[in-house]
């Protein structure tokens, strides 16, 4: 599973290990806003955290699950259910238990963890923080991701090819 804030290259990540012939999940969240918008709704995770997160929550679920189906083939997940706490922690947004409960039902392999890079970082349509408040995401990743055991593997800066050869070299 490929986690990070906002504008890191985890797409370009998951796009390049496509490219390789790895199965990959996208992120769920662009679907997601992208179906707010269809119902006029222009930032649901900003107007309606909770409802937001839920769905992206049961989207990433779904996904986890159907990870599960693939068993014995290496997969990656662009973000993963500890992803959805961490933003809601980012915002000060209480949650329910069954949020924990998901994220401890549904574990990770590996979490490879990219850091905001500030020559690459662009906003864009769905993507509306600044470069300092995805700093400031990430540190609620890591704690996220750190509060249920998780060993984090840091991907370095640089090429898509080299973050990908790194990811790779770690999982074997």
């Amino acid at each position: 599973m490929i986690t990070g804030g906002p504008g890191t290259g985890k797409t370009s990540c998951i796009e390049a290990l496509k490219a390789r012939g790895y199965t990959c999940f996208d992120e769920v969240s662009r679907a997601v806003i992208l179906k707010a918008r269809e119902q006029g709704i222009e930032q649901l995770f900003l107007t309606e955290p909770l409802r937001f997160s839920e769905m992206l929550l049961e989207g990433r679920k779904a996904q986890h699950n159907e990870a599960l189906e693939h068993s014995g083939s290496l997969l990656f997940l662009d973000r993963g259910l500890p992803d959805v706490l961490a933003y809601m922690d980012y915002k000060a947004e209480a949650y329910p238990d069954s949020f924990t409960e998901a994220c401890i039902a549904h574990p990770y392999t590996q979490v490879f963890v990219l850091a905001p890079w500030e020559a690459i970082y662009q906003s864009d349509n769905e993507r509306y923080e600044t470069f300092e408040q995805a700093e400031a995401i990430h540190q609620h990743l890591l704690d996220a991701y750190t509060r249920f055991g998780y060993q984090l593997h840091d991907v370095p800066f640089g090429s898509v090819e080299a973050r990908i050869d790194f990811i790779l070299n770690a999982i074997h």
